[in-house]
């Protein structure tokens, strides 16, 4: 720990072990409410009786994880604001996710969204599906648990592992107790508490540092006011076009066919609501990264020429954030807490999210299909089962995480190497008609080649740091280390400190150059590689060999809708896009929706707004 700053006392414990109180008290009381969980819907989305606002705070939160908290200053300290263009890559993603894939997944009424993938194609797709997600979800889900804790004891001396297994185990147990319901609104409490701790560090820090105007004025002299890159050299890690298109790439593929985010809106009760949930939660998303890029700004107005990574005071940047905690709320009992809180709220939210999303998966794509005489109470038992097995596993990636290096890029990048192919599978089904299961099949393993062959690549071999582009960070003003012959910037500290990484060999030009590709464009690549495959191969196999369905795709009816629920009178079953509407128990393809998706209950959710 550097000199000067200060350390956790009992208040900032007493907060954080509030924060973990009050969510497993939310869980406790959703077990119970309303009856608790006596079918496997109920478990899993809530019974699909949920509104815009309590869904739309959720989905902030899910992806809002400690690698934002923690990570996103970090970046902006050392790359600058241009991380603020994401604000537009996050209105792109929530037009796409509510305009093309919500109005066919919320009309079909399924749990998993990998559902879709046998009705538009085949078992075997929805399977390979199902495996990606899983497997995506855990290493993912690892990392977040990990993380936070790894910087945190670092920096504040917060025990490791007791933070990594109470987040694991109070996560486990309010989603088995409460199902979406606790999950969701638990996320509503966890989006509070990580906007409170934020705000605590912005505002202490206007203070010391003599109001927002200065902090501004420090980061336009220090060039971190860098908003127009407009290079569009894909190796450059942040430019306007990496973050335009890569990032709206990285987050389609989480908002638009993620298990975690869809069940949640697909969980609301009517779809003008799960519509609604996804243009309000982009207001959450904006208020979050307004406040990371505040706080990286405020990072390097206090440390513009005493750079901590670089003197030494701090072994990751992703250490940056509690280092400046201790050193500007060190005066205020609790607030280091509450700080702590913020980044574990984003934890909590994102696991819990996961978990619930694990569940139903392995339910719906697992064991429903294998084992279709079960009740729904004994299925809701075993959903409850398999939220203790998954925790237990993503308790246990975290131990594997502490192996790994670079854990925020690692985070994103899983994102892009598994996510992308899968939103390339997803909107082959949904845009375009003629393909068929074997161009899916290809497409999807081609993408999926391809993005874990440069990703890979890039950990093994992680790219120059003058590829990167960090901007200049001092060390002159570190009066108590300052030798004379220490000033260093970050260009010359090698970008990657993962485990894996090959160091000391002769460089070539795929490591120059593919291997050197900005890892916002991993998502980008998977996704369009497996829609171009899977488009020729589909072609080259003579397409599908009878008419499919419109209620497997995008129609013009999706986007005339819009228009039709505003008005007053419309009973939800006039909604023309509903397939009860549509041709019935007549139509082949609606039958088949009604077998596959039929509730035990004797009800099917083919036929429930």
């Amino acid at each position: 720990m550097g000199r000067g700053i200060g350390s956790f006392t009992a208040w900032d414990y007493a907060v954080f072990a509030a924060l973990l109180l009050v969510s497993a008290a939310i869980g406790t009381y959703y077990a119970f409410a309303g009856g608790g969980q006596r079918t496997s819907q109920d478990f899993l989305t809530g019974g699909r009786r949920l509104g815009a606002v309590p869904v739309a705070l959720s989905l902030t939160a899910s992806f809002m994880s400690a690698v934002t908290v923690l990570g996103t200053p970090a970046e902006v300290y050392r790359f600058g604001a241009i991380f603020s263009i994401f604000a537009v890559a996050y209105g792109l993603v929530v037009v796409l996710s509510a305009e093309l894939f919500l109005p066919v997944f919320y009309r079909l009424g399924v749990t998993s969204t990998y559902e879709y993938l046998e009705l538009r194609f085949n078992k075997c797709i929805r399977l390979c599906g199902t495996v990606l997600f899983v497997v995506q979800t855990i290493l993912y889900t690892g990392i977040v648990i990990y993380a936070p804790a790894l910087a945190l004891n670092q920096v504040t001396g917060f025990d490791l592992w007791g933070a990594v297994v109470a987040t694991g185990v109070v996560c486990t147990f309010y989603c088995t107790m409460g199902g979406i319901k606790a999950v969701i609104w638990t996320d509503v409490f966890q989006v509070g508490i990580m906007v409170a701790g934020f705000a605590s560090v912005i505002i202490r820090a206007s203070v010391v540092q003599g109001g927002i105007g200065s902090i501004l004025g420090d980061a336009l002299r220090g060039g971190r006011l860098n908003f127009w890159n407009f290079n569009p050299n894909p190796l450059q890690r942040y430019t306007f076009w990496t973050i335009i298109i890569g990032g709206t790439f990285t987050w389609t593929s989480i908002y638009g066919v993620n298990q975690s985010q869809v069940q949640r809106y697909i969980s609301c009760k009517s779809r003008f609501q799960a519509k609604m949930s996804l243009y309000v939660n982009l207001v959450g998303l904006w208020v979050i990264l307004v406040c990371s890029v505040l706080c990286g700004l405020v990072l390097y107005s206090r440390y513009r020429d005493c750079d901590p990574w670089t003197a030494k005071k701090v072994s990751a940047p992703d250490q940056l954030m509690p280092y400046l905690v201790l050193d500007i709320l060190q005066e205020h009992p609790g607030l280091p807490g509450l700080f702590v809180a913020c980044a574990y709220s984003g934890t909590l939210s994102t696991v819990s999210s996961s978990i619930n999303a694990l569940a139903a998966v392995a339910v719906e794509d697992l064991v429903k299909p294998r084992f279709r005489s079960l009740s729904e109470r004994s299925l809701s038992w075993i959903s409850q089962g398999t939220s203790v097995l998954f925790g237990a596993l993503c308790i246990g990636m975290a131990a594997l995480a502490s192996l790994m290096g670079a854990l925020l890029q690692a985070a994103l990048s899983i994102f892009g190497m598994i996510g992308g192919p899968l939103l390339g599978l997803f909107s082959l089904g949904i845009l375009v008609p003629f393909a068929n299961s074997i161009g899916a099949l290809v497409g999807l393993m081609a993408g999926f080649a391809v993005s874990l062959w440069v990703g890979i690549g890039a950990q093994l071999y992680p790219p120059l740091p003058e590829r990167t582009l960090p901007l200049k960070l001092e060390t002159y003003g570190c009066n108590s280390t300052y030798n004379g012959t220490n000033v260093m910037t970050t260009t010359e500290i090698p970008f990657s400190t993962s485990a894996f990484s090959i160091h000391n060999t002769e460089r070539t030009p795929l490591m120059d150059n593919w291997y050197s590709l900005s890892y916002l464009y991993f998502s980008t690549l998977g996704t369009l590689v497996t829609i171009f495959i899977g488009i020729i191969v589909s072609l080259l196999t003579g397409g599908r060999k009878q008419n499919i369905d419109s209620r497997f795709l995008l129609t013009k009816e999706d986007f005339l809708s819009n228009f039709d629920v505003f008005k007053k009178k419309q009973h939800v079953f006039n909604d023309k896009s509903h397939p009860a509407q549509r041709g019935g128990a007549d139509n082949p393809a609606f039958s088949h929706v009604e077998l596959n998706l039929a509730d035990h209950s004797g009800k099917t959710r083919g036929t429930r707004l």
